[in-house]
């Protein structure tokens, strides 16, 4: 193998987190046509959390059943998996939504990558290399570019939601590291349902049971929020779990924020929204710092392998 080639099971990761981005991203804009439409955050986000879990459950139930197959000892793990991590992600970013622009909700959600690189740091005892700071640096301040919020009057916005979108990014941290975490025993669908099935246990004991779903929508309505539960939830969540079983938490956090460029180019597309000089610099920074991690690739080799021999171990992850 050439020494700059990326091996074939990080390639699949990649392209799994990539792929997770680009769902998420029309996800962001369903939502606000949801709240503009006078849902809340707390019905949807009880909606797409039961609607997630219900169908892994099915899905699991017909195709893979071991999968939902746990060990006793782990059950506090997907518990706060499932409510500190699923549920509080999906809350807080739902709810910075609704309460300040799509783009800022973005921005502050991808300071994931900067805790999760400072979690490494402190706590693995990690020794980053020059390659993966750089693209950190590059990604935060790609999205920056793309999301322009350089025109934001970022003092002006709702103070609830700005607080809201950094508790997101400290969300989706916490998700990214201890999903590596449950995965050294597990595979990825079965952390995800799990994650997905205590998260919606939260939301209907929070909210009144089922309440969301005996509101009247219209067609389209329902047809948004159940792509939101199905492609803008169970799918990319699943294929950004499968990409951290592939490469690293560190790096997969890194190249998810090519969701903001993919929110761009879909605007393009579909709303003839124009990017300016500085947002395509942004989207080609963020490009940039994902190609160099893909670059920098032997860190990551040994991974796939010890999580695979500790799965088969079968050891518990409490």
């Amino acid at each position: 193998m050439d020494k700059g080639a990326v091996p074939g099971h990080q390639k699949k990761g990649y392209i799994f987190v990539i792929s997770a981005a680009l769902l998420w991203a029309v996800s962001g804009s369903s939502a606000k046509f949801l709240f503009n439409s006078g849902l809340s955050p707390y019905e949807l986000v009880q909606l797409r959390i039961t609607l997630a879990a219900s169908l892994l459950c099915l899905w699991l139930g017909v195709k893979a059943p071991g999968l939902l197959l746990v060990s006793r000892r782990d059950i506090p793990y997907f518990i706060v998996f499932g409510v500190i991590g699923m549920a509080s992600v999906q809350f807080t970013y739902l709810f910075a939504i609704s309460k300040i622009n799509v783009a800022a909700a973005i921005l502050l959600q991808y300071l994931a990558p900067v805790f999760i690189t400072l979690y490494a740091i402190f706590f693995q005892k990690d020794t980053l290399r020059h390659k993966t700071v750089i693209a950190l640096v590059g990604a935060v301040t790609g999205c920056y570019l793309v999301v322009g919020a350089y025109n934001l009057d970022l003092l002006a916005l709702n103070l609830a939601g700005i607080i809201s979108g950094l508790l997101s990014a400290l969300g989706f941290a916490w998700y990214s590291i201890h999903g590596e975490y449950g995965m050294r025993t597990y595979e990825p669908w079965t952390v995800l349902f799990y994650a997905l099935f205590f998260a919606g246990l939260t939301w209907n004991v929070a909210h009144p049971p089922f309440a969301a779903f005996m509101k009247n929508y219209s067609a389209v309505e329902w047809g948004f929020i159940f792509y939101i539960g199905v492609m803008g939830t169970l799918v990319p969540f699943g294929l950004y779990l499968e990409g951290i079983n592939l490469i690293r938490s560190t790096h997969a956090s890194i190249t998810a924020t090519l969701e903001p460029i993919s929110a761009g180019i879909i605007s393009y597309l579909f709303l003839g929204e124009v990017m300016d000089v500085l947002q395509i610099a942004g989207a080609i920074l963020v490009m940039g710092s994902v190609i160099l991690l893909q670059s920098d690739s032997r860190r990551d080799e040994k991974a796939p392998d010890v999580l695979r021999s500790k799965k088969a171990g079968k050891k518990p992850v409490t």
